[in-house]
Formats: structure tokens, sequence, C-alpha cells
């Protein structure tokens, strides 16, 4: 079984103009340079004037973009928290049933966040990404120029409060101010690069003590700033003299300890390793464990030095490509499109989709997907090789079948498939 490579790499989007400009409005510095110089290492601070766009993000969510999704869009849990003086307020004070045909008992209501707002409580919007529409195509963007998956949170906090004590994040995050200002105190982190596993309640003592400290980096953030944080470091942030509203960017970058679970998984396959201890051991004897654990170590070291990348990339792979939903599909607008496809029409591949093409030896070709597998004959190659390239392309230029018939259908089946878009 062979392994078609796509161009750009195995399974990457094609990078659109966009995805860079989405990077541009994070950080000051060039791609390079953030990469090399502070991604996973350093806090960066870019101001409103250092970055291209003067309007700030209020098109990404703005104050009344706010109000309505608390107010109107019938949200429900878990795409809201509230908190207060550090701790979470329990969904029953604020949620509830939507009245006649909306009796679901999550949902937000609208007075009770009102009067929580009021009283000092900081309301987190989570999931941005999935809900409101901007936001999905930001992060779609900035996602394929990170080649991470991203969730995007917002938070408001009234004038004066603080929603959480001094922590830090297990992922990286850039923080975008959209609205009013608050002031963030960063320290190092007490433990660097942590885990998901790893948060900071495990910690509490010494990131309180670090805190107590002097700042890495006491900053104020305007209306249109940006902050760069590495997972691990801490920080807190205060409203000042109005409310503020600010974007969170979570970056669910893989680590290297995925790569050790991944083989830690494929390690069952050693039939040293899935040896039974002998009878009556006694476990909680370190002298009976210390032979066990010799030859266990010997087995593994073995196991490793013939594990195959192939193996652990495809276990990588179940992990990061669902994280990244590809570009939303209009599923009524796309389903009548099937209709009327034809030589002259245009079509492209959808934004953000993650794919393989593999050659299987029997005359077809797979194209693997986050989700499933599509296998196609051999002939279809070509056309999909073009289409997934990036550019829009007409039916009937699609390359490597007959006639225009063959290239209908393929059309209509990856339309169908969602692989396609109209373009």
């Amino acid at each position: 079984m062979t392994i078609v490579d796509p161009p750009g790499g195995h399974g990457r989007p094609a990078v659109p103009s966009s995805a860079g400009a989405a990077l541009a409005r994070c950080v000051s510095v060039e791609p390079a340079k953030f990469a090399a110089a502070y991604w996973g290492r350093e806090p960066l601070l870019s101001r409103a004037g250092e970055l291209p766009d003067p309007a700030g993000f209020t098109d990404l969510l703005s104050p009344a973009d706010a109000d309505e999704l608390l107010s109107r869009r019938g949200l429900r849990t878990p795409f809201l928290r509230v908190a207060k003086d550090g701790q979470l307020v329990p969904a029953a004070r604020w949620t509830g049933g939507g009245g006649a045909g909306a009796e679901i008992g999550d949902q937000v209501l609208d007075e009770k966040i009102l009067q929580l707002y009021a009283d000092g409580a900081t309301l987190v919007l989570q999931g941005l990404h999935r809900t409101w529409p901007a936001l999905v195509d930001f992060a779609r963007d900035l996602g394929t120029a990170l080649t991470q998956p991203l969730q995007v949170n917002a938070y408001l906090t009234p004038a004066g409060s603080q929603g959480f004590a001094t922590h830090y994040d297990t992922h990286d995050v850039f923080v975008l101010q959209v609205d009013g200002r608050k002031h963030w105190r960063i320290h190092r982190p007490v433990l660097p690069d942590p885990l998901e596993r790893q948060p900071w309640g495990g910690r509490a003592d010494e990131v309180s003590a670090t805190a107590s400290g002097p700042a890495a980096l006491d900053v104020v953030l305007e209306p249109g700033d940006a902050l760069y944080l590495p997972r691990g470091w801490l920080h807190s942030a205060q409203a000042q003299e109005s409310s503020s509203l600010h974007l969170t960017v979570g970056v669910r970058a893989l680590t290297r300890y995925a790569l050790v679970e991944e083989l830690l998984a494929l390690a069952a396959e050693d039939p040293r390793l899935r040896a039974g201890l002998p009878f009556g051991t006694d476990v909680a004897d370190p002298d009976a464990i210390e032979p066990e654990l010799t030859e266990t170590v010997e087995a593994l070291r073995d196991w490793l030095l013939r594990a195959d990348p192939a193996a652990v990339a495809a276990g990588l792979r179940q992990r990061a490509w669902p994280a990244a939903r590809p570009a939303p599909i209009r599923p009524l607008a796309q389903a009548a499109a099937l209709a009327t496809v034809e030589a002259g029409t245009r079509i492209a591949p959808r934004g953000g989709l993650r794919w393989q093409l593999i050659a299987t030896g029997d005359g077809k070709v797979a194209l693997r997907l986050s989700d499933r597998t599509l296998t196609l004959p051999s002939q279809c190659e070509p056309a999909l090789r073009r289409l997934l390239a990036g550019e829009p392309v007409r039916v009937g230029d699609l390359p490597g079948l007959d006639d225009d018939a063959d290239r209908v259908t393929l059309a209509r089946r990856l339309l169908k498939e969602a692989v396609a878009v109209p373009a």
C-alpha cells in the first residue's frame, strides 16, 4: 500500500492568504521570528499600533454580539461558564427551561445572567469557534497557519472585577483585547510545559507563592492589543475602570508525551510486555518487583528500537485530525447544488480539510479523511490531486477521467461527501 504525497505535505489543508493574515493579527513580529523566539518559550506583547488592523478585534466579537449570544440564541451549557471571586457559579443558578416548545432545562436565562454580571461575576462564552460565524472562520484560518487545532473563548468582566485567581493553562493562548482595559500580571512557570493531566490546581501552593513575587510582565491591555502566552506561564487579569471583553484563543498542540502515549499503546503488540507477573508476586515489595522491572525495561527497549513511525503517525492523526473541524458546510444549499452539476461547474476543496490519498494496489485509490475513508477507482487520482491542491477547478477540467459524464459523477460524489464545495 503506497501513500501518495499531496502537495504541501500529508493531509495538510492548502494554506490560504487568510491564514497568514489571521496570524498577523495576533503577533507583531514575522512568523519565522515568532516561531524561533516566542512559540512555546516566551510571552509576546503586541500593541494595537504594531498590528495590521487598527480597528482591533470587534469584527470578531463585539459586546453587542456577546449580548446577542446571551439573550437570543438559546445558548446552553457548556457554552457558558460564570465565575465570581475565583469560583465557578453552579449552572443551576443561571439556567432553566426556555418556555413553550423549548423546555430543555439547561438553557441560559438572560435575567439571571444580568443579576450575576451586575454583581461582579465574569462570563465566559466557550466554544465560540463553533457558534459565532466570524470566529469560526478566524479559528480555521489561524489553526491552518499554526497547523494546530484551536478553541476560542470570550471573557466578559465587569469594571474592577477579576474572574479567576492566578493560574496557568496547559495549552498556549493568544489573548485579544476587544473592549475595555484589563491589567495582566504574568509570572514564569512553576512547571514548564505542563501536560493536560498536570493542571495548576495540583501545584496551588507553588502558584500562589510565585504570584506573590515580582511579575515577569505587568501590563494593561488596551483595545486592539494582543498577548501570546506559552502554556505553563502564570497569569491573572483584572478589569479596570470599565467592563472588559477579551478573546482567548487556546492552541491544543500535541507534545512529545503524545508520542510516548502512542508508543505505549502500540507496545501491547509485544508478547513480552503482555506477560503477567509471576504467581504470588508481592507488588508492594520493591525487591520482588526489581527483576520484573528490569526485564520489562529490556523488553520495552527492544520493542522501541523496532517502532514503526508510520504506526505512530497513524495514532497521532487519529488524535489531531478530528480536533480541528474543516469549514462549515451548508447542507441545504450543498444538496441543491448536486442536481445542477455540469462540466462548466466550478468546485473547490472544503476549507481546512485534512486528507491523505492512498493507492491500495488493487485498482483503487483511498481518500482518507478525519472520520472516514472513501474508495474510488484509481483513475480518479489525478482529478483528486488537482482538486485538493487548493484552487477552484472547472469540473470539465478535472484530469485523468475519460469523459465529462465521469467527471460530473465524481464531482457529485465529492460534493455529497462534503469533500468539495461549489466555488
